[in-house]
């Protein structure tokens, strides 16, 4: 396959054949519905055999997050896959990598909760990716997707972005974009980083050594309370940065709109549509699509609203991100979350309706 063909594919498969061509050093995972394709495609494709990638299938998802600790600390290029219950599993070892500063990524297929609930499409995940699912204060960098192409793309933007910030990135997907099949192109091959040029990228690695040729270690553990606040410190200047460079959106027929629709990810492919239909009622409306959950848009939403009549919030849960866009919109205008739970995705004309009762209400 040339690197530039256009060819037909599922996003769980995009992010295995881009894992290889972005030049991952290793995958660990474990297989969970609605994302087993990954490693599935992983195995069939071996790229052991042509770029020296590892892929494993750990014993659990405890195990695949320890051995992406393991890996990252080394400098390598690592990431692993699952959905939301493995997600959550892996919680501890994502806040122990992001106390250590290591670059991870991690990718989300999400599932209806809460507990196993559901094989079936949700976004029941975002407080769990945005607000930290482990214990202390940190974040991880977010990536919404929304179409199998921005499943391949994404996963290059998140390895760069996990190492220059040396910190973990999480791809937050949905059944929907993982299962559908569309056509892509696939990103061009990168050589995998021989150990020389990871020492010089990763000077912190374990492979490294410090100024005085001592072993780098790596650990989130403080136990003087004065190391661990300038670490905290270190960490939040560094959030800082993320939020002042990193964040990205995209708009759509916000020009003349008078109301405005924000949804991520599948949500947001469900929303294009119901604007198509409403705008030939005479309904005015434009949609704002976060790329990063974290970090938020929050300034370009207030910006954005501005002489807007109402804000219209579509997610596939009970009402999460619609807590963020409040607080961008701070009471400026009226803001209203419509979304399915359960595992079920909701249909273009129930969001008209559900933009209908927000005119009404404006």
């Amino acid at each position: 396959m040339a690197e530039q063909d256009v060819t037909l594919m599922k996003g769980n498969e995009a992010i295995a054949h881009a894992a290889i061509r972005c030049g991952a050093d290793g995958y660990f995972g474990y297989p969970i519905t609605p994302q087993s394709e990954v490693i599935e495609t992983l195995a069939e494709l071996k790229p052991w055999e042509t770029t020296g990638m590892v892929v494993l299938q750990a014993e659990s998802e405890v195990a695949s997050i320890n051995m992406i600790y393991g890996g990252a600390a080394a400098g390598k290029r690592v990431l692993t896959s699952s959905s939301s219950p493995g997600i959550a599993l892996m919680q501890e070892g994502i806040t122990y990598m992001a106390g250590a500063e290591l670059p991870g990524v991690f990718v989300n297929v999400q599932r209806g909760g809460p507990g196993l609930g559901t094989i079936q499409p949700s976004q029941g995940d975002y407080f769990q990716a945005t607000r930290g699912g482990g214990n202390g204060d940190y974040n991880v960098i977010v990536l919404a997707p929304n179409s199998v192409q921005e499943m391949a793309d994404f996963v290059d933007l998140a390895f760069t972005l996990a190492f220059k910030y040396r910190n973990p990135a999480m791809i937050l997907a949905d059944g929907v974009i993982g299962q559908m099949m569309e056509k892509i192109v696939l990103p061009p091959y990168k050589p995998r980083r021989t150990e020389e040029e990871i020492r010089k990228e990763c000077p912190w690695a374990t492979i490294g050594r410090t100024k005085d040729r001592k072993p780098n270690i790596i650990t989130s553990l403080e136990l003087k309370p004065e190391a661990m606040e300038a670490r905290n410190l270190h960490l939040q200047e560094k959030y800082k940065e993320i939020q002042e460079k990193e964040v990205r959106y995209e708009t759509l027929y916000c020009e003349d709109a008078e109301y405005l629709i924000i949804a991520f990810g599948s949500a947001a492919r469900l929303t294009q549509k119901a604007i198509e239909m409403a705008r030939e009622e005479g309904i005015k409306v434009g949609l704002l699509r976060p790329i990063t959950l974290w970090p938020f848009p929050s300034k370009a939403i207030a910006e954005i609203a501005q002489g807007k009549k109402g804000v219209l919030v579509v997610e596939i849960n009970a009402g999460q991100m619609v807590q963020d866009v409040r607080l961008a919109i701070n009471g400026a205008l009226p803001v209203e979350q419509f979304g399915r739970l359960g595992g079920i995705v909701p249909e273009p004309e129930e969001i008209v309706e559900a933009l209908k009762k927000l005119e009404v209400r404006g």
